[in-house]
């Protein structure tokens, strides 16, 4: 009996052109889903403090209005200035993350459950505006 040879001239521990190009094929596959979900993660942050903002405001302008005793649904012009400004409740002017333009409702001093600041992007949007 002839003992068995490999006559093959490449090393049998290498891997061929088409296993490494499997392998980057598959790990490109997967960085992209982590984009994926990165992308995913950032847009519901951006979200999530725009509505923090919106909240926020809200909050203030309550405190502002019952440290002057203005009733909500009473007209008042220059509610923004009385919240929001140097030595007021807020400092700074709230930016929506995401790039959004916010919009403050004028004119009146908002009811109990209607916000007093708006973001013009979708879905930022408080889910409740139940006590605000």
């Amino acid at each position: 009996m002839k003992p068995i040879t490999h006559t093959d001239s490449r090393s049998a521990a290498g891997m061929t052109l088409i296993e490494v190009t499997v392998v980057i094929a598959v790990l490109l596959g997967l960085v992209s889903v982590l984009f994926l979900g990165v992308s995913a993660y950032e847009k519901g942050t951006n979200r999530a403090m725009c509505i923090q903002n919106i909240y926020r405001v809200q909050t203030a302008m309550r405190v502002a209005c019952n440290y002057n005793e203005l009733e909500p649904g009473r007209s008042y012009d220059g509610l923004k200035d009385i919240v929001i400004g140097e030595s007021l409740y807020i400092t700074d002017e709230p930016v929506c993350p995401s790039n959004g333009t916010y919009e403050y409702l004028e004119g009146v001093i908002p009811p109990t459950g209607v916000t007093f600041l708006t973001c013009n992007v979708e879905r930022h949007v408080p889910t409740s505006t139940v006590g605000l």
